[in-house]
């Protein structure tokens, strides 16, 4: 027995590809692995995610890749994301592996086409969204209860609604569990370091002799951070463009960035001119006088996770069962970046300051054409503005705070929700579902160690008393002058102390939904023994949104390092659907028709925002010969806006660029638009590079977006021959193509439509350059609230088209029956998908971005491999088994610069030039990564587990900090798709009784 059970456990494992489901067998195959959810009535009914129909014996046609329970236990994930990470049909979005750029959350993204696209359901539920953005944080998910997880990637919009364009991700629980189930793991690097510990326990039980059953877990995760300084690869920012350490101008010692070199009477630089200790003079900057901005920052966050799940049913009557779930998960993940700094804001600096150089002084006063004998008077006023001889000037002196410690920025989150209903039968072949949940994610987001930029200034005000005491000339708030001027350590934790601030962001999502439907049988085809069935329902969902900043946040430029005010935001709306879908069994067991089905879903959905729409789909089943089937699906998919695309004010962020089209000596009419784009003329030919290769992006939401509209369709087959036992074949092509979707130009299709030639060949200014502002006193795209730089906002002008093959394989055999003389079993599961293209036209006026294969700054962001594939070989016996996973990534290039067109056929600029990126980093060779799992049962309740991740110790590839987008690009490679991590070693221990 105990045989096999292990054997049906192998047939369910990750790479499993379920056509689900086909006819009740009393043997696992790849027809039966769909799972139970908790919409299930009987253990023979089960319900495939893409349908609410609920009946076992029913052919469906979208493909559903299955991740087994047995592969749940090979892994040992920490968390969902953890789980998900690697699957060939999903792209990796925000999780662990994303540091600058990321809310703390953990999401999932089918297909590429954006996290907004996919849903994530919990037992065919909806779970309450994290932020403003409507999507669902994976860390959510309680990993101990999940008996499998459902993959569907042909689109499901008929069936659950908006947000389901790409698929749906849907996490089953197990269903009538009855004992302990008491697990715990450890994961450590082989350095030492990157170490998680998680730990569970389920207990179950039924009652009232198995009417009812309640299921209780509760969860701790905790995983300690990856800094970037503890692996090679990453000790310091590296230039795409030269291979050579890139530091950021705000330093260890100050940078002055205005006035600039020119004016101050120095060498040219592009790092500006720093202050000299030695000298107490300024001097042109070097590269080895910027900041190494990977000091503090991540690999891998942080995170600090307990959840807790219930749920329980219990039978009242005959056809009437009463169901209810309930969940609570306090999520705490830590975001660190390089210490704040003045960074480029401009400050009004007193030529009185104490800490100010003699020097230094002198020379600032020259390049603003202030006399030697008025800049010395000013220097010996004692007192502020309004005093006789009292002078300051507007100044970009940039220093970091390293005094103070990195800049933390922790997120912490609490979610619950509550779910209850009444499900049963109201005859023999008729059947009733009726539910109402209700969900709550509340989420605090304290930045610590960021400063305070009005108290930088009024500490800047200063002068030295004729007591020889240094005083602020406003001594409110306890000032304390500070020492911007002086080496590495000079700022003292009084200074510190007096400019703190700890900003808070408060933000809190509510949803309700109140779902009913009911589902049946209506009549048999006259060539079929099954019946048609259906299902029809209704949906009413409410969600609110609302993010409240501190005061601080909410003026401009006053937390350090956040560049702009945080406005507070606020929007809710409100949906009502009716839904109908139909299953037609047309013909069976006849020749050459074993069996034909078809089946259509539609929906109606009416907005508070964007008003009605429908969205539906049609497909069908032809299985010619028993275990030879063909399947095919269209759907036309409606998404609505969510609130952030809707609603979110005007806010500043970063995005990654290696060489400003401005900087450096530029002429004509490229000069010209640098200066009608709100460079000072005075600054052409001294613009500097990009701060940290990196740039101001100002993104806003859109209050007159419509819905988005996509048409999807998968054609495929399963082939499960009888000739071959334990073999199983699943090939299906999807193709995905959204128009009038809800997008944001790429960074580079302004840039570029701006500033090249080849785009704008009169340098006229025209509607790409009005969505740039720079620096008013650089003339560079960073800076604060004053630099916008490039405005992203979103509109509904953009088109996404992707198309692909999924390939899943297996094959499970008994030694035996391969003539060797042992009780084992040895089983191959194989999943693949080959990505044919992916193109993105964020507007009519923008390229028709081709990022099949490619990366770039702005444009493809982090990689798009053509092949992506797993690979598990499993040997098994009574006593143990083991396994390796074998994950391949294609090769991927930069995105060429001259590859992508216009309507017209006029050659149009795509990524980043060619010549501005290091040749080494234009390319990643393929990957191959390889895990090696091993488990013990040496009792029936007792098992132990032994995973080693990246088993070969594969170091990331390196391609320098801006060749991506900013928040996969990180610590000069892309961790979220190549592991920084490098060997490491999970152990786990489970109790079962």
């Amino acid at each position: 027995m105990a045989i096999s059970i292990r054997q049906c456990l192998l047939a369910s494992t990750f790479f499993v590809v379920a056509v689900a489901p086909a006819h009740a067998q009393d043997t696992t195959s790849l027809e039966t692995t769909a799972a139970q959810t908790d919409e299930s009535r009987a253990d023979s009914e089960i319900v495939v995610t893409g349908t609410r129909i609920a009946r076992a014996n029913l052919e469906y046609a979208s493909p559903v890749a299955v991740i087994g329970e047995q592969e749940i236990q090979f892994r040992q994930p920490g968390t969902a994301d953890d789980l998900l990470r690697n699957f060939p049909g999903i792209r990796p979005s925000l999780g662990a592996g994303v540091n600058n750029g990321s809310d703390g959350s953990a999401t999932v993204e089918l297909r590429g086409i954006g996290a907004q696209r996919t849903m994530v359901l919990l037992d065919g539920r909806r779970l309450v969204p994290f932020g403003l953005d409507g999507l669902t944080d994976t860390n959510n998910v309680p990993v101990a209860l999940i008996e499998q997880v459902q993959v569907l990637t042909g689109g499901a919009s008929s069936t659950y609604g908006a947000d389901a364009v790409a698929g749906v991700v849907n996490f089953i629980t197990k269903r009538n569990f009855t004992g302990i189930d008491a697990s715990a793991s450890y994961r450590i690097s082989e350095r030492g370091d990157a170490a998680r510990f998680k730990a569970d326990v389920v207990l179950g039980a039924n009652i009232d002799d198995g009417r009812g059953n309640v299921v209780f877990s509760v969860g701790y995760t905790k995983a300690n951070p990856l800094l970037h300084t503890a692996r090679s690869i990453s000790e310091v920012p590296i230039s795409s463009t030269t291979g050579q350490f890139s530091g950021a101008t705000a330093a260890q010692v100050t940078i002055f960035a205005s006035p600039t070199n020119a004016a101050l009477g120095l060498p040219a630089s592009s790092f500006g001119a720093v202050v000299d200790p030695s000298t107490g003079r300024l001097r042109a900057a070097t590269a080895s006088d910027t900041y190494n901005t990977n000091n503090g920052t991540y690999f891998q966050t942080p995170l600090d996770r307990i959840n807790f799940y219930s749920a329980g049913r219990y039978e009242i009557t005959d056809g009437v069962e009463f169901y209810s779930s309930a969940m609570f998960t306090r999520n705490k993940v830590r975001l660190q970046l390089a210490s704040s700094g003045t960074f480029s804001n401009t400050y009004q600096l007193a030529l009185n300051n104490p800490y100010l150089p003699a020097g230094v002084r002198g020379q600032l006063c020259a390049a603003r054409g202030i006399s030697a004998a008025s800049c010395d008077a000013a220097a010996a006023v004692q007192g502020g503005p309004g005093t006789a001889g009292y002078l300051e000037i507007p100044v970009i002196a940039q220093r970091r705070f390293t005094e103070y410690g990195p800049r933390g920025n922790v997120v912490e989150s609490e979610m619950f929700q509550v779910q209850g209903g009444f499900r049963g039968n109201i005859t023999s072949g008729l059947k009733y579902d009726f539910s109402a949940q209700y969900g709550e994610t509340t989420q605090n987001q304290t930045r610590e160690n960021w400063g305070s930029y009005s108290k930088v200034q009024q500490a800047l005000r200063a002068y030295r008393a004729a007591d020889g005491t240094l005083r602020c000339v406003d001594t409110s708030n306890n000032c304390v002058p500070l020492n911007l001027f002086g080496a590495n350590g000079s700022i003292t934790p009084e200074q510190l102390a007096f400019i703190d601030l700890d900003a808070i962001i408060n933000r809190k999502v509510r949803q309700t939904v109140v779902t009913g439907s009911v589902n049946g049988d209506l009549f048999a085809s006259p060539f079929a023994s099954n019946k048609i069935a259906f299902a029809v329902g209704g949906e009413y969902r409410k969600i609110s949104a609302a993010s409240q900043p501190d005061g601080p946040s909410q003026i401009q430029g006053e937390v350090l390092g956040t560049g702009a005010r945080t406005p507070p935001d606020f929007g809710q709306y409100s949906v009502k659907e009716v839904f109908g879908e139909i299953n037609a069994p047309l013909i069976e067991d006849k020749p050459f028709f074993y069996r034909l089905s078809v089946e259509a879903a539609v929906r109606y959905s009416d907005y508070t925002t964007t008003g009605g729409s429908t969205t539906w789909k049609a497909g069908g089943t032809w299985e010619p010969y028993q275990g030879f089937k063909f399947r095919g699906t269209y759907q036309v998919a409606v998404r609505s806006p969510n609130i952030q695309e809707l609603y979110q004010s005007p806010v500043q962020a970063l995005g990654n660029l290696t060489v400003d089209p401005c900087q450096g000596a530029v002429s004509g009419g490229l000069a010209a638009l640098c200066v009608a784009t709100g460079a000072p003329a005075g600054t052409i030919g001294s613009i500097p590079a990009p701060t940290s290769g990196q740039i101001n992006n100002t993104t806003s939401g859109n209050r007159d977006l419509d819905v988005e509209r996509a048409k999807t369709y998968t054609l495929g087959g399963a082939f499960t021959p009888s000739f071959m036992p334990g073999f199983a074949l699943t090939v299906d092509y999807f193709n995905i193509r959204v128009r009038d979707a809800i997008t944001q130009p790429a960074q580079s299709d302004i840039l570029n439509g701006c500033y090249s030639a080849a785009l704008n060949p009169g340098f006229t200014y025209n509607a790409f350059c009005q969505l740039i502002g720079r620096n008013p006193l650089t003339g560079s795209l960073n800076g604060a609230g004053e630099t916008p730089g490039v405005i992203l906002t979103y509109s509904n002008l953009g088109v996404i088209e992707t198309a692909g093959v999924d390939i899943g394989l297996s094959q499970r055999t008994k030694m035996e029956d391969l003539g060797i003389n042992d009780e084992g079993t040895l089983s191959l599961e194989f999943n693949a998908t080959r990505l044919s293209y992916y193109h993105f036209q964020a507007t009519p006026n923008a390229i028709n971005r081709d990022c099949t294969g490619y990366y770039s700054a702005g444009g493809c962001t982090n990689p798009r491999a053509k092949w992506r594939w797993n690979s598990r070989l499993t040997y098994a016996r009574e006593l143990f088994d083991i396994s390796l996973l074998w994950t391949h990534i294609s090769a991927v290039s930069l995105e060429p610069y001259l590859a992508t067109r216009l309507p017209g056929d006029v050659p149009q600029p795509g990524g980043p030039n060619p010549t501005t990126v290091l040749e080494a980093f234009r390319s990643i060779p393929a990957y191959d990564y390889y895990d090696l799992a091993f488990r013990v049962k040496p009792t029936d309740t007792v098992e132990f587990s032994l995973t080693v991740n990246n088993l070969l110790d594969k170091k990331p590839p390196l391609v320098g900090s801006g060749v991506g987008g900013t928040t996969f690009n990180s610590g000069n490679t892309f961790p979220t798709i190549y592991d920084p991590i490098g060997r490491s070693f999970t152990m786990g221990a489970r109790l079962k009784f």
